[in-house]
C-alpha cells in the first residue's frame, strides 16, 4: 500500500499536459528590489543642481561684465579691483598681527565705560612698568564721522605704551548714530572721564595731553572751544578744565580753511 507520501512524492511538478512551459518562465515579469535605484537618482539629482548653479553663475558673471563694458567701466576698472584685492592680501598679515595684540595683549584695558551711551567707551594702553605716575595722551580717532572707531589708535597706542606714556583711545558716536554736536558731547565726557579717574589706572592728572587725528582733530578741537566757552560762562556743571590739557595736537584734521 503506497501512502501518501509516497503518492505526492511520485507526481511530477508539471505533468506533460500542462500549458505553462519552461520557456515561459522567462517571459514572467520579474520584481525589483525598490530603493537600489534611490541613491543613484540622488546623485544625478545633485550633479544637475550643481551643474545648474554653475551654469547661472557664469551667466551672471557675464552680464555683470557685460554691463560694466555698457557703462564704460569695461576691464580697467576689474583689473585696479583684483589689484587692490592682491594689495589688501599682501597686508593681511599685519591687519591680523595688530588685531591678535589689540585683543590678547594684558597691557590694554578695552571698553571701560565713561558715559551712558553704547559708543561711550574707552580703551587703555598701559606700560609695562607703572611704578610711578605715566603721562598720558587721550586720543579721539578719525573716520570721517563715519566710520571712527576706538581701535583704530591701536598702533599708536602700541608704540607710546613701548615708551611709558599710557594712551585713552576715546570712542564716540558717528553719523548717523548722533550729530557732530553729539560727537562733540561724547568725546567732552570722555576727556572729563580720563581727567578724573586716570590716576586710578598709572597716569599722572596734572601731564594730560590731547591728540585728534581727521575726524578726531575736528571734533577734539571743537570740544575744547565748547569747553571754553562754558568756562568763560562761569557755568557750574564743568566736571574738567582746559587748563587741565598740556597740549593739543591735530593731526590731519579740518582744522584750516581757506576763504571761498
Amino acid at each position: 500500500m503506497i501512502s501518501d507520501n509516497d503518492q505526492t512524492g511520485a507526481k511530477p511538478l508539471l505533468s506533460r499536459d500542462s500549458s505553462i512551459s519552461a520557456g515561459s518562465f522567462n517571459q514572467m515579469p520579474r520584481r525589483r528590489v525598490s530603493g537600489k535605484l534611490a541613491k543613484p537618482e540622488r546623485h544625478q539629482s545633485f550633479s544637475r543642481d550643481i551643474g545648474h548653479a554653475a551654469s547661472e553663475t557664469y551667466l551672471l558673471t557675464r552680464l555683470t561684465i557685460t554691463l560694466l563694458r555698457y557703462l564704460g567701466v569695461g576691464y580697467r576698472w576689474i583689473t585696479r579691483l583684483a589689484a587692490l584685492g592682491f594689495y589688501a592680501a599682501l597686508l593681511m598679515p599685519g591687519f591680523l598681527k595688530v588685531a591678535y595684540y589689540y585683543f590678547f595683549s594684558s597691557q590694554i584695558r578695552r571698553s571701560i565705560v565713561y558715559g551712558d551711551q553704547p559708543r561711550n567707551r574707552l580703551d587703555l594702553y598701559l606700560p609695562k612698568n607703572l611704578d610711578e605716575p605715566k603721562p598720558v595722551v587721550a586720543f579721539v580717532t578719525g573716520g570721517a564721522w563715519i566710520i571712527g572707531y576706538k581701535a583704530w589708535g591701536c598702533l599708536l597706542g602700541q608704540q607710546l605704551a613701548e615708551r611709558d606714556i599710557i594712551v585713552a583711545c576715546i570712542d564716540y558716536r558717528n553719523f548717523p548714530q548722533g550729530t557732530i554736536g553729539d560727537m562733540v558731547t561724547d568725546a567732552s565726557q570722555g576727556i572729563s572721564f580720563i581727567c578724573n579717574n586716570i590716576a586710578e589706572y598709572g597716569g599722572d592728572p596734572n601731564r594730560i595731553y590731547l591728540m585728534g587725528q581727521s575726524a578726531g582733530a575736528h571734533i577734539s578741537a571743537c570740544v575744547l572751544l565748547d569747553q571754553a566757552i562754558r568756562e568763560a560762562k562761569g557755568e557750574e556743571s564743568i566736571s574738567w578744565s582746559v587748563s587741565q590739557i598740556k597740549t593739543y595736537f591735530g593731526l590731519s584734521g579740518g582744522t584750516f580753511f581757506s576763504p571761498c
